[in-house]
């Protein structure tokens, strides 16, 4: 009489658990131990509603990011259309004259057209993504300087619109609202990706292009749609970040690339390791943020930010690939 062993079950669950859930409770424990460390600041909501403040856009930025990411592509233009964004919604507001929603509307319509674009020269110029979001980056970076003219954007003597600044500085439940924007956008995300159709193509687009063409996925559509909502979403960034800043500076920008990118690639080792998703990219921009506000608080020097997110890149990169080609093996 054969009798199964269940020890290969059991190692294969928990193997699972921690390749799902490994970094989430990595974020539970940086929490814990700088709380330990730092007892009587980080512990605080204080220090919890300033984290989830500073960390809002980068979320929503690398929920945007994550689409392309998909279907096997990657946008760089984020960072760019991120500074255009702000800057445009601050110039229609302030020195247009523009009712504030619908200058949002503008931005967003905005955002999504430059995502088209991108997704157009990726599929119909075949220009490889790196290179062609790359180039609309820099031409959106020139755009940027061009309507600006190198200068910042101030509001007049009676600030910005109360609804305008009242998307980011807002709370609701005793959190603030920016928070609830990205669990929003992370829910339709989700929806749209694990319970959808369209999902179901863009996953098999990025896993394996030649499937997808082979029964009849029209790939070229649903990748321009990915670069689309990333454009979009990218749009709604620079929004917020306007709301967040209120002041509109022609340079900034390029610091939330690095972060959304890692966070972005991060996830995709996360809760469906192999697969970019966005719940694990909002458990990466949670121990991205709180280990850098954790390592701020020791009184780290202003070079330890882009070392942890170069090297969280790597990491991320690493496990990103090596997760992919673990799930390729076991399918």
């Amino acid at each position: 009489m054969l009798i199964n062993d269940p020890t290969p079950r059991r190692r294969l669950s928990a193997g699972q658990l921690i390749g799902g859930y490994g970094l989430l409770a990595l974020a539970v424990i940086l929490f814990a131990v700088f709380a330990i460390v730092l007892p009587d600041t980080f512990p605080t909501m204080a220090n919890l509603t300033a984290i989830v403040s500073a960390y809002s856009v980068i979320a929503i930025l690398a929920l945007g990011a994550t689409i392309p990411i998909v279907t096997g592509h990657f946008d760089l233009s984020i960072g760019y259309g991120l500074g255009l964004g702000h800057v445009m919604t601050l110039l229609l507001v302030v020195n247009a004259g523009w009712p504030w929603p619908q200058a949002c509307l503008v931005v967003l319509a905005g955002g999504a057209a430059v995502g088209m674009a991108n997704g157009l020269l990726v599929e119909f110029v075949r220009i490889d993504s790196f290179v062609a979001t790359l180039g609309t980056g820099s031409i959106l970076y020139a755009v940027t300087g061009w309507v600006t003219h190198g200068a910042r954007i101030f509001p007049g003597p009676h600030g910005l619109p109360e609804g305008l600044t009242g998307l980011y500085d807002s709370t609701f439940l005793t959190l603030p609202t920016p928070a609830f924007y990205v669990l929003a956008l992370a829910a339709v995300l989700w929806l749209m990706l694990e319970r959808l159709a369209v999902g179901r193509y863009l996953y098999v687009i990025g896993s394996n292009p030649r499937a997808a063409e082979l029964v009849g996925i029209p790939i070229r559509r649903y990748v321009i749609l990915a670069f689309a909502i990333s454009g979009l979403v990218t749009g709604f960034a620079g929004i917020l970040f306007a709301a967040q800043q209120e002041i509109g500076n022609p340079s900034v920008g390029l610091d939330y690339l690095l972060p959304a990118f890692v966070a972005a690639l991060l996830g995709s080792t996360t809760i469906k390791p192999g697969r970019p998703n966005p719940w694990g990219t909002v458990i990466a921009v949670a121990v991205l943020a709180i280990g850098l506000s954790g390592i701020s608080q020791l009184g780290a020097e202003f070079w330890v930010t882009p070392l942890f997110n170069g090297i969280t890149l790597l990491i991320a990169v690493g496990l990103a690939g090596y997760s992919a080609r673990r799930r390729r093996s076991q399918a």
